[in-house]
This record gives structure tokens, C-alpha cells and sequence, in this order.
């Protein structure tokens, strides 16, 4: 045990942006149990992985991942875009997701995700993502979100989101 991390305090805690996204997946059991992991981070847009495991397959028949790991991924990456256009982090919570699956997933290969938040409301943000192997061009599947925000929680937009006027 003295190996492992320390778990975080709370939800999205902690100072560095990196470390507040990493431990929502600590705080998701169902991300964590997929293997999830944040990749790149910037003000508002956040990038990650799904490593392909066979245990993750949905049809044994070709391979294919199944499509409630990609809807994990999907919603998961785009809380934690979320989070990431916040200067003082605070809880979300996926209120609408829609997703249009494009293709079936490639066999033995990760998956991919980026997402970026933009809008961000004094109780709503606004968020889209794709999944893909290769190329954002070429997507397995791609979500539009909305996700309700702590507005108690004193927080302040992030420089490079919109500010509901």
C-alpha cells in the first residue's frame, strides 16, 4: 500500500488541473475499472484513453469493444473537460449526453477521447467529444453534453471559456 497514491482528498481536488481530473477517475469506480487515463489537459479540454482489453470486448464474435466503455469514456472525459475550465473546481453531475456511434471500434486497438467544454454557465457547462483510434477525423463515436455544476461552491470561470452574460 505504501506504493499506491495517496487517494485525494475529494471529488476534483487539488491545485494542479492534472491531479484534480485524475482523481474524478478515483472517484468513479466504473472509470477506474476501465482503465481510463488522462493523457493532456489544457484550460477547458482534456484528452484520455481507454486501453482495449478483452475483458472490455461486447461481441467475442470480432473483437469489438463493447459500447457502454466508449459511453464511459465519452461521459467521463467530458465532466473532467468540464472541471477543467474552472479555476476553483467543483462537483458536476451529467444531466443530458447525446451520442451518435459512428463505426464500430477497431479490434486490439485503445481507444481514444478528446473533449472540450465550451460554455461554461454559472450551473450548467456545455460539452463535446469524439472517441477514435488514429484520428479525431475518422470517429468511432461522438457526444454533445450538459452537466449541472455546483454553483454553490464559490467558484470562478476559467480564462479561455465564455462567461454567461
Amino acid at each position: 500500500m505504501s506504493d499506491e497514491t495517496p487517494p485525494p482528498a475529494a471529488y476534483a481536488a487539488g491545485n494542479d488541473p492534472l491531479e484534480r481530473v485524475k482523481a474524478m477517475i478515483r472517484f468513479t469506480p466504473q472509470a477506474a475499472a476501465l482503465g481510463m487515463e488522462v493523457t493532456r489537459i489544457e484550460p477547458a479540454r482534456v484528452w484520455g484513453r481507454v486501453p482495449y482489453r478483452p475483458d472490455l470486448v461486447g461481441d467475442p464474435e470480432t473483437g469489438v469493444i463493447a459500447g457502454g466503455v466508449l459511453t464511459t469514456l465519452l461521459d467521463t472525459i467530458c465532466g473532467m473537460a468540464a472541471v477543467a475550465a474552472m479555476e476553483s473546481p467543483t462537483t458536476v453531475a451529467t444531466i443530458d449526453l447525446r451520442i451518435d456511434y459512428m463505426r464500430a471500434a477497431e479490434p486490439g486497438r485503445d481507444v481514444l477521447a478528446e473533449a472540450h467544454c465550451y460554455k461554461l454557465g454559472r450551473s450548467i457547462a456545455f460539452v463535446r467529444a469524439v472517441a477514435y483510434e488514429d484520428s479525431p477525423d475518422n470517429p468511432i463515436a461522438h457526444v454533445a453534453c450538459a452537466f449541472m455544476v455546483n454553483s454553490s461552491a464559490g467558484r470562478k470561470f476559467g480564462a479561455n471559456v465564455r462567461k454567461k452574460t
